[in-house]
């Protein structure tokens, strides 16, 4: 007789010190995820379950609806050793066939024959009893907490245990009930533990399914981590709004347009909430404010100041300017917030003094003053210091100015000066400051504001949907700076493997063509990176560091040109044909696009590539100069080729005109008119005649084709 299956939540809570806030959804979710795994594995849980993560500073937990507290009885086939190793030499059963049978427990005669679609082989049915919830559950939470990604592990007291943090108790339940089991040196129980300053103290829970409530009503814990979430961005917009103001980290794409703030990625503010969201339990939101004096520092010190020391954050007024007013998200809730706010007003306006001072005496050196002691930092053991790295960027610089028709002595001076704020104490404070402190000082010092916003500029785009920089000054510097750090970096044999990418090589390659592309800039890639890999003393690089880079690039721009939307065979079709010239792809591309469409599209891929395999197969006997051999009007003596040469004379001017104009959708297309021509060639012509003339001008007359077909992409490649 089976046993009765009681469907019941479960729930798991692990009580700890404090967890590291940065990691903590990820820790929970992963908890979650892999213990909702492993009941489902073993048909503890099912289709109907679901799994519920809860995370706060002081805990990981979840819970799982109908889970069952015994598994089904099941049927498991074994597999044994195949039938031609069941028996030895004299046809007794085999060592192998005997220790399968004692291990299964089973006789011969209980064994089947099975056919798996190559051989034999013995099998067996067993019934296997459904073991309960209880034998699983503590096993399973451990082999979860194992699985974890903790970088560092730490033990406690005089335990041997091991986890992220010290473990305080542990909430194993079913129901009403209690599993018993122990993990990490904590037996469970039904007893957690509300907010530590908010809660009476311990909260007996009478039922898993009411954890959450019991938690927020009796505990002042909001135990979920995106209910906490929502709950501090939803008071922070409250309040926000009550001031007429904007809090960093609104989710509008038009306010974040609007904020500009060209140093703060615009992940940092959503990274904010979350590490707010992982260091309180029961959030409350006040308002603090700092002497207006210090806006006299630029805004996006003060914002990073606020945002990464006190994790604070910061509101703008609706033109997007810095207001002298902050909101801090706090984990008490009090009657008077007296205090808490005049604690955390304190502590901001010494920061901001740190900032301010950082500031004024930045000011008093020049950023030319600092670009000789670049020398003395060291960029690379390999490709010498700041300095020596500095001066490549200023000569490349020069040159893609010129290739661009910007000023070459104003990109000599920005490449000249971008690099000088590393050594400024508020950058040294707050790294992703460079180039902005860079712009202020520059503009302190007198400096053009076209050559101030091209230092600024010229780290743009810094991660993947960032601006691009503004302007030719800009975006010769740019191109210079990540140009040196690929050509360098990579041909010193530093070469990104698998996740692995510590100079950032795939980052710089990407802002390279996104700069080219969307821009657009009418630089060709082969030539850009020919100069870049010149203008290092020779010897120090790889040889062929421009040629493995272009590939490497090329591999960075299908995955860019994937994610854009298009379509993959179009993508190989497109690239090579484009000469380096990255500004046409998305324009190919979307040609391409609109000529797949049509009906005759397909045809003209398949005869291309006819076209292909034809002069490919033939090479040898035609020649290696035979794609430079010229059409003979005079010895197209069949109908079909002489009208096909007559049709592609009568395409080439609007073939011409299109490519000149980039209108490629409309070059494509124009090429459905040679279809019937190319169908009565190929039906009535023979390409390899015995007349060696005749054949090597027929075999002219396809490469012509071949070229007119080409233009845009290989359409070969579109041939099912």
């Amino acid at each position: 007789m089976s046993t009765p299956v009681n469907k019941q939540t479960l729930l798991i809570e692990l009580l700890t010190e404090e967890l590291p806030p940065k990691a903590l959804e990820k820790l929970s979710t992963s908890f979650a995820d892999d213990v909702f795994a492993a009941l489902r594995e073993q048909q503890l849980a099912g289709a109907d379950s679901v799994c519920t993560p809860f995370a706060t500073p002081r805990r990981l937990a979840l819970t799982v609806s109908n889970v069952a507290s015994q598994q089904p009885d099941r049927k498991l086939e074994r597999k044994g050793p195949a039938a031609s190793a069941a028996r030895d030499a004299d046809g007794k059963i085999s060592k192998a066939l005997e220790g399968f049978m004692r291990s299964a427990g089973v006789e011969y005669e209980q064994l089947k024959l099975v056919h798996d679609g190559k051989a034999d082989y013995y099998a067996v049915s067993i019934e296997q009893k459904g073991k309960s919830l209880d034998e699983y559950l503590p096993e399973m939470v451990l082999q979860a907490l194992k699985k974890l990604p903790i970088p560092k592990l730490m033990r406690w007291g005089d335990s041997e245990h091991q986890f992220v943090r010290p473990v305080k108790s542990l909430v194993l339940m079913h129901g009403e009930r209690v599993v018993k089991g122990e993990v990490l040196g904590c037996s469970s129980s039904n007893v957690t533990r509300g907010h530590r300053f908010l809660s009476t103290g311990t909260i007996a829970l009478k039922n898993a399914a009411e954890y959450e409530n019991s938690l927020g009503i009796v505990g002042n814990v909001v135990a979920g981590f995106r209910a906490r979430r929502k709950m501090i961005a939803a008071q922070l917009e409250h309040t926000a709004s009550e001031m007429g103001a904007v809090w960093i980290g609104h989710g509008s794409q038009s306010m974040q347009e609007l904020l500009a703030l060209s140093s703060i990625d615009r992940c940092t503010s959503s990274t904010l909430l979350d590490e707010v969201t992982a260091l309180v339990e029961w959030p409350v939101v006040y308002i603090g404010e700092f002497d207006q004096e210090f806006l006299e520092v630029p805004q996006e010190c003060l914002v990073l100041t606020m945002q990464q020391n006190q994790k604070y954050f910061p509101l703008l007024d609706k033109s997007g300017k810095l207001l002298n007013k902050f909101l801090i998200v706090s984990n008490m809730k009090v009657k008077n917030s007296k205090h808490i706010i005049g604690g955390n007003q304190r502590v901001v306006r010494s920061r901001l003094s740190d900032a301010r001072f950082f500031f004024n005496q930045d000011r008093k050196q020049k950023l030319e003053s600092r670009v000789e002691k670049l020398g003395s930092v060291v960029y690379h053991n390999k490709l010498g210091s700041q300095l020596q790295r500095v001066e490549r960027i200023i000569t490349l610089s020069g040159m893609i100015a010129r290739l661009l028709n910007a000023d070459k002595a104003s990109a000599e001076l920005v490449a000249r000066l971008s690099k000088a704020d590393l050594l400024t104490d508020m950058v040294g404070e707050f790294p992703e400051l460079q180039g902005v402190m860079g712009r202020y000082y520059a503009l302190h010092d007198g400096e053009k504001p076209e050559v101030a916003d091209a230092i600024a500029g010229h780290y743009y785009p810094r991660f993947a949907g960032d601006s691009l920089p503004q302007g030719p000054l800009a975006c010769a510097v740019a191109l210079a700076d990540k140009l040196e750090t690929l050509v360098g970096i990579y041909g010193i044999g530093q070469v990104p493997t698998g996740d692995k990418d510590p100079f950032g090589l795939r980052r710089h390659a990407l802002g390279v063509l996104r700069i080219l592309i969307e821009t657009p800039l009418e630089l060709p890639l082969p030539a850009l990176l020919k100069i870049a890999a010149e203008n290092f003393p020779a010897g120090m690089l790889s040889p062929t560091v421009a040629t493995e880079l272009e590939g490497f690039m090329l591999d960075r721009l299908r995955g860019y040109l994937r994610e854009r939307g298009f379509d993959a065979t179009h993508i190989e079709a497109v690239i090579p044909m484009l000469g380096g010239k990255l500004y046409q792809a998305t324009q190919r591309l979307e040609g391409v696009r609109a000529f797949a469409t049509l009906e005759a599209s397909k045809d003209l891929a398949a005869a291309n590539k006819r076209v292909q395999n034809i002069m490919r197969k033939n090479l040898e006997e035609l020649g290696a100069d035979s794609a430079q051999n010229k059409v003979n009007k005079l010895l197209l003596v069949e109908k079909q080729e002489l009208d096909l040469y007559q049709a592609i004379q009568d395409i080439i001017p609007y073939s011409v005109h299109y490519m000149e104009r980039r209108e490629y959708s409309h070059n494509l297309k124009s090429l459905v008119a040679l279809k019937p021509f190319i169908d009565d060639f190929f039906n009535n012509v023979m390409v390899m005649a015995e007349d060696k003339a005749l054949r090597k001008n027929r075999a002219a007359l396809l490469n012509e084709l071949g070229r007119l077909m080409n233009q845009v992409a290989d359409i070969s490649k579109l041939a099912v």
